[in-house]
């Protein structure tokens, strides 16, 4: 797991000061200068920043400010693309025009040598490739940012592929990952419109999801849980994995040989049942969400291969979703309120499954809410898209302050993949139509009498808990307050901007009170005729004179760079 140390800011700045002056000179390339001012980031880099030409081709000028956005990051390297995937999946956090933007980052780049894959498995496993493979292709089918998939025949004559990971890619993500706390933590002190979005949350959360995916241990157990869920369901088919041939730096795993949902040319060419594979698609991602709580999360037409049979095959389980059985069953509790066009229910589910940044206004909740629902609700079911309506969801409660847990946003990233994948298979696809029993399913398994019972124990195991602890919490109140340990603390909010600008008021009245002394004690020098002298004029004096007009006009930049006379 990544640890973002709590290190100085210069510190931790200067540490890693060239991939800093790198990252900077991207951003100024695609036009972000505005954001490096914004952040101060210069008053650390000052010397850098001299050799870097802060202005943007013209080429790149021309482009959308989200387009930028997404070059950058594709050009800073492998953590900055993982961290614009994470981001096209929260749409609380940027604006749709950069979420889709976002969603087409390319992850391509060129291969490592195959020295360095059998320096790898030398460390990882103790053996070359050519000793545990039947044979082994040099030459990988693809490379991205983390890793690079291989081919190979075991000496059964099974064949695989091996997933194997990037040197030094550990340390080069640690260290954009020290910078990118940094950032945020100037996110939060310098750009007040996202400090309700918590940047620094939001890179710990990023930091632990980048831990689990390249810790290629954590995508063989998903696949083994994956494969016990559906162990006795003849739709779908997963992958068989090789444990003794895997690490936490290599994967190895069957190969599949289907036909991708992308080509649906080929898909039909090979008589194929376009409606029916659409159809188990859907059912089997909602079946996933709704009754395992584990589900896919990335479910593109590149990840979804179709075997003979029109059996369904998920690919690459590295980013997989997690609902616990309370999120599902208040997922549900919306799902159903809307339904039944409740209003008052629909509004109580919004707010149980999202956390508030802010004031909510509940009335003009409501209110937005049922304007949303009127326009679809009375439309015919054929007409209906599942995704579209999710993302307007998404939108009205972040115009509201609230925020939608990160589980949930990726379940409805899920189900919007899912139901674009579908039409293009099936363009009369009902998503909305085949989530209705799995809904109900949820529902009517909250009522059956073994959850009930289970219920009523969990919650009456919690009383028990609670009133066997409350004497002794009791008995340590009364010994502090007793001791005269008990104390208060008040947290105030908001008041570091404040801070941070009395002080920079204090420095500059120091800096000009020391100023005017340097004029007044250059003055009586000059005054007192003392030599040594140049043209008559002591020399001491004069330059007293100089030092005190470079502070003056020092002065006058720094006030004239941060905009404030």
């Amino acid at each position: 797991m990544f640890s973002i140390r709590k290190i100085g800011a210069i510190g931790r700045t200067y540490r890693h000061l060239n991939r800093y002056q790198r990252i900077i000179r991207i951003l100024f390339k695609y036009g972000f200068d505005d954001l490096v001012e914004g952040l101060r980031i210069d008053q650390y880099l000052e010397t850098g920043l001299k050799m870097i030409n802060r202005k943007p081709r013209e080429e790149i000028e021309k482009r959308s400010r989200p387009e930028r956005f997404r070059m950058a990051l594709e050009e800073l390297g492998p953590t900055f693309i993982k961290l614009g995937q994470l981001l096209s999946t929260r749409p609380d956090l940027i604006s749709p025009g950069y979420v889709d933007e976002l969603a087409e980052l390319q992850d391509n780049v060129p291969p490592f040598s195959f020295a360095e894959v059998k320096e790898i498995f030398l460390a990882e496993i103790g053996k070359k490739p050519n000793e545990l493979f039947q044979e082994f292709d040099e030459q990988p089918m693809a490379a991205a940012s983390i890793g690079q998939v291989h081919r190979g025949l075991l000496q059964n004559g099974n064949e695989v592929v091996i997933k194997i990971q990037r040197p030094n890619i550990e340390n080069i993500i640690a260290v954009d990952l020290e910078i990118l706390a940094y950032l945020a933590s100037l996110m939060e002190q310098y750009l007040e419109e996202l400090q309700g979005h918590r940047p620094s949350a939001v890179v710990d959360e990023f930091a632990r999801s980048l831990s689990l995916e390249i810790d290629y241990t954590v995508e063989l157990a998903n696949i083994q849980r994956f494969a016990r869920q559906f162990r006795d369901n003849k739709t779908i088919y997963v992958p068989l994995i090789y444990s003794e041939l895997s690490t936490e730096r290599i994967l190895t795993m069957e190969y599949i040989d289907g036909v991708k949902t992308s080509k649906v040319d080929a898909l039909r060419s090979q008589g194929y049942d376009l409606h029916l594979i659409a159809e188990r698609g859907a059912n089997l991602i909602m079946e996933q969400i709704f009754v395992h709580g584990f589900f896919h999360g990335d479910p593109h037409p590149g990840n979804i291969c179709i075997l003979p049979d029109n059996v369904t095959c998920f690919l690459d389980f590295g980013m997989m979703g997690r609902l616990s059985r309370k999120d599902r069953e208040d997922f549900t509790d919306l799902m159903l309120s809307i339904v039944t066009k409740n209003d008052r229910k629909i509004t109580d589910g919004v707010l149980s499954i999202t956390t508030q940044f802010g004031e909510v206004d509940h009335d003009a909740l409501s209110r937005d809410l049922t304007d949303l629902l009127d326009r679809y609700m009375y439309l015919p079911l054929k007409n209906l898209q599942a995704g579209k309506i999710l993302q307007e969801l998404l939108d009205l409660v972040q115009r509201h302050k609230l925020s939608i847990k990160p589980n949930l946003y990726l379940m409805i990233k899920a189900l919007s993949t899912i139901e674009g994948v579908g039409l293009m298979l099936d363009p009369d696809l009902e998503l909305i139509k085949l989530a209705e029993p799995f809904v109900k399913k949820v529902k009517t398994e909250r009522l059956r009498p073994g959850r009930l019972a289970e219920k009523i124990g969990e919650t009456s195991g919690e009383y028990l808990k609670l009133f066997q602890e409350m004497p002794e919490e009791a008995r340590d109140i009364l010994r502090q307050l007793r001791a005269g340990k008990m104390k208060l603390e008040f947290e105030h909010r908001g008041l570091g901007r404040l801070s941070r600008g009395l002080d920079q008021v204090s420095n500059r009245i120091a800096f000009a009170i020391v100023l005017a002394a340097q004029i007044i004690g250059s003055s009586l020098i000059i005054l007192s005729d003392i030599p040594p002298r140049w043209n008559g004029i002591p020399i001491i004096g004069l330059a007293g004179f100089l030092v005190a007009g470079v502070m003056g006009f020092w002065l006058l930049v720094s006030i004239i760079r941060h905009g404030r006379m």
